[in-house]
């Protein structure tokens, strides 16, 4: 996580990110570490956290972010498109997303960060979804993009969703 932040406020001082840029992308890293405690020692009727499975980032170039991640911290580079390639840290299930931004956009920015639950079950977990309002819409087989109350995207996945 320091790593995160550092490179956080690295691209903040580089003038790559504004301050609300930074900030948003500071209380995603401190919520995903959090972990999802219920507030007020409420308990929790929603869905139980148990990793970041990815995140989704626009930049100018994704090769150069791509070279980057995979010669600094030896990333592998699976799924490269053209335009975007999935970069997989370490052993794990975790993948951060490179792409390109889309003509008019201002990169680099957090496009979405997808959370990986336990007790995956598409149909429950949609109807849960639902249930609070939060408009489900269906990404794979193994996940949903929901919305948070800040209009941030968040992916909500299976632990079957993999980087290919």
């Amino acid at each position: 996580m320091e790593k995160m932040i550092a490179k956080l406020l690295d691209d903040f001082d580089h003038g790559k990110m504004t301050r609300r840029q930074l900030i948003r992308s500071l209380a995603v890293v401190a919520a995903a570490a959090a972990g999802t405690t219920p507030a007020f020692g409420e308990t929790s009727k929603g869905f139980r956290a148990v990793a970041v499975n990815h995140i989704s980032y626009q930049v100018n170039d994704y090769t150069k972010t791509r070279d980057f991640y995979a010669d600094l911290l030896g990333m592998k580079v699976v799924a490269d498109t053209g335009t975007q390639c999935n970069l997989i840290i370490g052993g794990t299930n975790t993948f951060v997303i490179p792409r390109n931004a889309p003509q008019g956009s201002t990169p680099p920015r957090v496009d979405h960060i997808a959370y990986t639950i336990e007790n995956w079950d598409k149909n429950a977990v949609k109807a849960e979804l639902e249930r609070r309002g939060l408009n489900p819409q269906p990404d794979t087989e193994n996940s949903f993009h929901i919305k948070d109350p800040n209009g941030f995207d968040l992916q909500i996945s299976s632990k079957d969703m993999k980087p290919a």
